[in-house]
């Protein structure tokens, strides 16, 4: 089957756009970025990918998890983070680096 040739020239005039002033271009559509805006921002260009999380169901003490709710926005990742270091903390003890799947 042959391909359909889907690409076309920009009907955009690039020379008006390049003449015009910043005060005419309108950006009614795209609100300016705060400085703290700006300051959460993250750049993942050329950086690892993202880790994959896994959506579970975990039962945890009504105290502990209290108190990590107390501690503010982010208490899922601060879980996360401590168990990650526990793991990588006996991974370094055991002298294992890789995950191995074992049966209870």
């Amino acid at each position: 089957m042959k391909k359909k040739n889907i690409s076309r020239k920009s009907q955009t005039d690039w020379e008006r756009v390049d003449k015009l002033q910043d005060d005419e271009i309108d950006f009614s559509e795209n609100p300016e970025i705060t400085p703290e805006m700006f300051a959460k921002a993250v750049v993942r260009k050329g950086l690892r990918p993202v880790v994959r999380k896994n959506q579970i169901t975990l039962r945890i003490d009504e105290d502990v998890l209290t108190w990590f709710k107390k501690q503010g926005t982010g208490y899922q990742t601060r879980i996360n983070s401590l168990l990650k270091a526990y793991k990588e903390a006996h991974q370094i003890k055991t002298g294992r680096t890789s995950a191995s799947k074992t049966t209870p």
